[in-house]
């Protein structure tokens, strides 16, 4: 039977659905709890905003690891495990629903929940209109209303329990788990395993990311992570350049280049994507720059030049070869 309550929260009813097992968990700083989720809006029909069991994955959070959307883990820890319960949460508990939602509906997409390439200045934020890529969370970003969230606690585990990801780190454990996934990004990279190298420098530039978004654009400690991001992402660069996915280092090192144009391993290794994709012109222009910046870089600018030349006579005596069985 439903059992409606008023929990000692401003906005907040919740009705129990499903009574779970035993006593309530211990919920400390650092305990993770896995549960599913669906969200509604208040409207007549009930709309289904999202839903985690249509993903098939329960979501996890770590408690008191500043989670964007604090009520929730409020809401989980009034339950008990396997216990289903519908919360509805007035506005002053949603407004940040529709960004927590975008992460979500990422991550089950299978993109990066974080957007490497965010460049904007502050004052730029103050008046550009962002969408989300949601038109429904486009919409609830714009008019925020009450909510109804029907929770089911799955598992509880506490922080001696399990092995903490870059996700369920604070800020101060990811920084020091930088170096350590740059360090061993490179150990792999020399080993020649690029593509495990590429998952130790991506998540190393979650982490920094992730602190990122917390300072203030353009300033001195905001700058000090960019420049950390900017050499991993060179070093994934690297990777891909191993692995032939030559557009997207072109696509990493143009951002780098237009937002920081003084950073010579971002031209070279532009450069070097150019050659590989017979963009003559872009290359050398690439390489002029490098000798700019670094004159004693110029040995190496030649062979590199050499490679450009043969790739170009390749590819030129390829094209006559085509064109010869067209005619």
């Amino acid at each position: 039977m439903d059992k409606t309550m008023l929990l000692n929260m401003e906005g907040v009813k919740k009705t129990i659905v499903h009574g779970g097992s035993n006593d309530l968990p211990r919920f400390i700083t650092g305990t993770k709890v896995s549960f599913h989720f669906r969200t509604m809006l208040c409207d007549e029909d009930r709309t289904v905003l999202d839903d985690s069991k249509k993903v098939g994955v329960p979501m996890e959070v770590v408690i008191g690891n500043m989670f964007k959307l604090e009520i929730w883990e409020s809401l989980l820890c009034s339950m008990r495990v396997g216990e289903v319960a519908e919360f509805l949460c007035d506005v002053i508990h949603t407004g940040l629903y529709p960004i927590v939602a975008k992460s979500l509906r990422r991550i089950a997409e299978g993109k990066d929940p974080v957007d490497w390439h965010v460049h904007t200045c502050g004052m730029a934020n103050m008046f550009a209109y962002h969408s989300l890529g949601y038109p429904d969370l486009d919409e609830l970003q714009k008019e925020p209303q009450p909510l109804i969230f029907v929770l089911e606690l799955v598992k509880v585990e506490q922080p001696t329990e399990y092995n903490r990801e870059s996700w369920a780190m604070n800020d101060e454990e990811r920084m020091k788990a930088v170096p350590i996934l740059h360090g061993e990004g490179n150990k792999l990279f020399k080993l020649g395993r690029y593509e495990a190298a590429t998952n130790k420098y991506k998540e190393a530039i979650i982490c920094l990311k992730n602190i990122q978004t917390k300072e203030k654009a353009w300033e001195v400690p905001w700058l000090k992570l960019e420049k950390m991001v900017h050499t991993l992402t060179l070093n994934y660069c690297q990777c891909l350049l191993k692995m032939a996915e030559y557009y997207e280092v072109l696509e990493h090192t143009t951002d780098i280049i237009n937002h920081h144009p003084g950073i010579l391993k971002a031209y070279f290794m532009r450069a070097k994507a150019h050659v590989e994709v017979w963009n003559e012109e872009q290359a050398k222009a690439d390489f002029q720059k490098v000798l700019e910046l670094d004159p004693s870089m110029a040995k190496t600018v030649r062979k590199e030049l050499q490679i450009l030349h043969m790739r170009m006579e390749e590819k030129r005596d390829e094209d006559k070869l085509t064109y010869k069985g067209m005619f």
